[in-house]
């Protein structure tokens, strides 16, 4: 079980290394996809700090984007470790323990340490300099397994990049753990939020429904709930058919699985108008416009993978974009996994509807799913 670091607490190097282990999914067997990896991202930390560089204040998400890149540079040099069998903690503490950092733990004691207390160098490279030398010995470890020295020296001169770009080492570890167990493993229930727990019965969106999609002889498709219509007919809205008329059915997998949906509360008439505030911030048009963009653009990216026929997982650069559309509103606290479930038993259930021209869609808040049924004898 994992436990939950919030964004201001600490947490050790020894937890880090164990809580990350779940979500490495690579090849235990295999280096090469790991020293790959942390090469690339350490790529990613030079291209987000040259950027940061060349545009300055045209560039605000800098501070987010070098911390995601440190993060996962430390992700694959603990994936590293782990396949070397050499603990994560005592690398960091043979990194530091040249007097070229202070530090406030004993060195007897690295592993049940904070990390926020390794702080800064004590002459801090240049941030071209401290890049250059993280780049060298990032490639040293790319040749066949790598030695206990090859890695300390990587965290040394990773430390000496992280001080150069004025980032604290305790943020980026525990968005990194946040991040990576969000995508990767499955959120307990008990965990999840329920935006509409305080909220009367009228005002939530609905624990289980069961709605029809339906095809009219005009090509057109729409909704009933409860017997009513609701919703205005669609088209595809576009010059080559491709089912986007049926694309409502993301918006219920959204309620079914995320317990979110602005679009489906505005058709079902169950916006939380009795505060205010969540009415105005959370269900009213510019949320519905968040939740209709960020359909249509799923959707045009799903187009190419087939809606998602045959696939289990939903990219992680997907999923990024996802958490960026959605900044700001109460469904930015779902993990990134639970959307992963949302879009994929989204598509599952479109490619259904899609092919059959309509269908009963079933949700179950509760479950956290979203059901296919078929139509049967216009019924």
């Amino acid at each position: 079980m994992t436990k939950s670091i919030s964004p201001q607490g600490t947490v050790l190097l020894s937890d880090y290394a164990s809580e990350i282990a779940p979500t490495d999914i690579l090849d235990a067997q295999d280096l090469r996809p790991v020293q790959r990896g942390l090469f690339g991202e350490v790529g990613g930390i030079m291209s987000a700090s040259k950027k940061h560089v060349r545009e300055g204040a045209l560039f605000p998400e800098y501070q987010r984007a070098a911390e995601e890149e440190f993060g996962d540079t430390l992700w694959y040099l603990a994936a590293l470790c782990r396949r070397c069998e050499i603990d994560l903690a005592s690398v960091f503490e043979l990194a530091t323990n040249d007097g070229r950092y202070t530090r406030t733990f004993a060195a007897s004691d690295v592993t049940s340490s904070p990390i926020a207390t390794v702080t800064v160098p004590k002459n801090s490279p240049e941030l071209d300099a401290a890049l250059v030398a993280l780049g060298q010995a990032a490639a040293a470890l790319l040749q066949g397994i790598p030695t206990i020295e090859a890695l300390v020296h990587f965290a040394r001169q990773y430390l000496d990049a992280l001080q150069a770009t004025g980032l604290a080492f305790s943020h980026v570890v525990q968005g990194n753990l946040s991040k990576a167990q969000g995508v990767f493993l499955a959120p307990r229930q008990e965990q999840l939020i329920d935006f509409d727990e305080s909220f009367d019965e009228d005002e939530r969106l609905p624990h289980k429904f069961r709605i029809r999609i339906a095809e009219r002889t005009s090509g057109k498709s729409y909704l009933q709930w409860n017997g009513v219509f609701i919703g205005d007919p669609l088209t595809d809205n576009i010059g080559d058919p491709d089912g986007y008329r049926f694309h409502d059915v993301f918006h219920l997998a959204n309620a079914a699985v995320l317990h979110w949906s602005p679009v489906l509360r505005a058709l079902i008439k169950h916006k939380r108008k009795s505060r205010a505030k969540v009415d105005e911030e959370q269900d009213s048009g510019r949320a519905i416009v968040v939740e209709e963009g960020l359909t249509a653009w799923l959707f045009a990216r799903a187009k190419a993978l087939n809606y998602y026929e045959g696939h289990t997982r939903v990219s992680l650069g997907i999923l990024k974009t996802v958490q960026e559309f959605v900044a700001g509103y109460e469904v930015d606290r779902c993990p990134l996994k639970l959307w992963e479930s949302s879009i994929l038993q989204g598509f599952e259930v479109f490619r259904k509807v899609r092919e059959a021209r309509g269908g009963w869609v079933i949700g179950d808040r509760a479950a956290r799913t979203l059901g296919y049924e078929p139509l049967w004898n216009g019924t």
